[in-house]
């Protein structure tokens, strides 16, 4: 009897496996402990339902689990951790790296289970089970194969596209795809799942809109794909009138706080809250195996953060200190992303710095939070770090988080939107761009609304809106393939990574601005400046040595240059991105395994399809 398969796809090689389901009746709420046949399996819509939640956890765990955040944030110089994937965000990442390999076969393991249930669905399927479900199931393995394919095409560039697991099991050493046909096999899936998916689902399924979602984005992306500085103004409007169809018709608004979009009432393994398109949906950590629940919370969390084993933490990169130094206003999207000294949390409590709160009834057992100051002299990860077991009901546990990762969020829909109707202008005062591009600045209470923006104001925008939600690097790739040499000067010269800091001493001074001083990224010496005096240098004035106490402010002549200081001492080493390393290594093991990885990326088939 033909069991109901799943290939396990990392290049060349290929893994059997056999698909598991449970018979629980929420979404992802218990450990699998059946295994089944394929030709016997799909006979009710119960049993489709199921085969679909793998798609949502285990498929990308090996990403999920710490490639995601070397990748999607550490690139784009969000923040930094010398001990956490410190190769992604010095561009020295090779095809040895043992996390750069299981991104790889994350995302090609998305692409086999949703070749196989596309592909067992179709064929398995009886008359028991609905075409509502049979959709929903068809529809949400079109959407996931597309974003794994968008994931791998900005990280990597030329791929592997396949659609059939068996062809690939018999010939598994085929050429790479070229970007441009990668890119149209990811709006053709689009296409495909928005036809098929439903206007309102339940249960935390997709929607039509997530599809659209997609479709936007990737759109936006072929808009401009390697054509040198211009973008095709027919896919622009084609891209407006889709991110309407999800702002005006779509179930989904803006969270009114937006620290409530990681909070784990809002945003954990049981629902997912009005402002998610899409989102990996990680089973409970009580009861949740190893490869179903998020595990980087002990990576992404600090010591004193929470009261399970926790031994990471991502400190602020200069460049978001200074783009919140911009605009002091903008607080509410820095504390909720990072802490600042001196900052009270009143929906956190950490055991430590409590600060009195009126009684509170226990829910579940577990008292309220009472509120937790952080006092440190850091900047260090809030987003994603949601305190003890008591902030979560008791659902937390070493490595194990009750937080859903984002893949798309309504924001995104928003800043796609107002970037469309930018188009090929350098800056617009378009009533419909500035109301979208406005809209995610209102929540976040800043004080000015925009009243003209460009591709510098957007980037601005999405690195304040997504860090360190591991998107905004994928975003900055898309950029360079439309605007090569305006993302290399920005990548070299506007963004501070020759810093690569480790945020050490962080002021939070009255007037809401933030003094730091850096750690230069080098070989040799001590990482502290000092003049002759004994002074250091800060981002905003000079300060005694190991002292908070000033001597010269900016309005009193205080003036330096810390990147040519950085680049004149011993052993400094500068962060240089080119067009050899913006897209990443393949695996050494693939590329070894087949050589087509060293040959030029062919056309894929599409067989009649225009």
């Amino acid at each position: 009897m033909k069991k109901l398969n799943i290939l396990l796809l990392a290049g060349s090689l290929i893994v059997m496996g056999t698909l598991t389901t449970s018979c629980g009746k929420d979404f992802l709420d218990k450990t699998p402990q059946h295994s089944y046949t394929a030709d016997t399996y799909y006979s009710s819509d119960d049993a489709v339902m199921k085969a679909i939640e793998p798609l949502y956890n285990y498929a990308w765990f090996n990403y999920n689990y710490r490639a995601m955040v070397g990748m999607g944030s550490a690139r784009a110089n969000d923040g930094w951790n010398p001990y956490l994937n410190p190769q992604f965000a010095t561009f020295q990442v090779t095809g040895l790296d043992g996390d750069l390999a299981n991104a790889w076969k994350s995302f090609y393991l998305v692409v086999s289970m949703s070749n196989q249930l596309i592909s067992d669905v179709n064929t398995y399927s009886t008359e028991a089970v609905s075409e509502d479900v049979k959709n929903l199931a068809l529809g949400e393995a079109y959407l996931m194969r597309g974003w794994a394919y968008f994931y791998l095409l900005r990280s990597w560039g030329d791929v592997i596209v396949y659609e059939n697991n068996l062809e690939m099991t018999n010939t598994p050493v085929v050429p790479l795809t070229k970007e441009e046909d990668v890119l149209k096999f990811i709006i053709r899936d689009a296409r495909r799942a928005a036809d098929l998916l439903p206007v309102a689902s339940t249960s935390n399924h997709a929607t039509k809109y997530s599809a659209e979602g997609l479709l936007a984005k990737a759109l936006l992306a072929q808009s401009g794909w390697g054509k040198n500085g211009t973008r095709d103004q027919s896919i622009l409007d084609e891209v407006v009138e889709l991110c309407d169809d999800i702002i005006n018709n779509g179930p989904y608004s803006l969270l009114p706080d937006y620290a409530d979009l990681f909070k784990y009432d809002n945003n954990n393994f049981t629902m997912q809250n009005s402002e998610t398109l899409l989102a990996m949906h990680w089973a409970d950590p009580l009861t949740a195996t190893w490869g179903t629940y998020s595990a980087n919370y002990s990576d992404l969390a600090w010591s004193g953060a929470s009261d399970v084993n926790v031994w990471g933490g991502i400190y602020a990169s200069v460049d978001m200190l200074d783009l919140y130094n911009e605009d002091i206003s903008d607080s509410i999207r820095f504390q909720a992303t990072f802490c600042l000294p001196g900052i009270y949390y009143s929906y956190w409590d950490t055991g430590n710095d409590l600060v009195a709160a009126a009684d509170k009834t226990p829910a579940n057992g577990y008292p309220q939070p009472t509120g937790y100051v952080y006092s440190k002299k850091f900047c260090q990860l809030k987003k994603w770090v949601v305190g003890t077991k008591a902030d979560c009901q008791g659902h937390l546990a070493q490595m194990a988080s009750p937080l859903n990762t984002y893949i798309q969020r309504l924001a995104d829909i928003y800043l796609i939107k107002a970037e469309a109707i930018l188009g090929n202008d350098e800056t617009t005062s378009d009533a419909e761009g500035l109301d979208a591009i406005n809209a995610v600045r209102a929540r976040a209470k800043v004080d000015n609304m925009l009243t003209s923006y460009g591709l510098a104001e957007l980037i601005k925008e999405r690195r304040k809106e997504f860090c360190m939600e591991f998107s905004n690097w994928y975003d900055m790739v898309t950029w360079y393939r439309w605007q090569p040499q305006y993302m290399l000067d920005y990548f070299n010269n506007k963004q501070h990574r020759a810093f690569m800091i480790n945020q050490g001493d962080v002021l939070y001074n009255e007037d809401h601005t933030i003094s730091y001083r850096t750690f230069p990224n080098r070989q040799s010496s001590a990482w502290y400046f000092y003049d002759d005096n004994g002074n250091c240098y800060w981002n905003d004035c000079l300060r005694e040595e190991d002292s908070e106490n000033v001597v010269q402010k900016v309005e009193e002549g205080y003036s330096y240059d810390v990147d040519a200081l950085s680049r004149a001492r011993d052993g400094y080493d500068p962060v240089t991105l080119n067009e050899t390393n913006i897209f990443m290594p393949y695996p050494e093991a693939d590329v070894i395994r087949n050589p087509y990885f060293k040959e030029p990326a062919q056309s894929y088939d599409f067989g009649d399809e225009k």
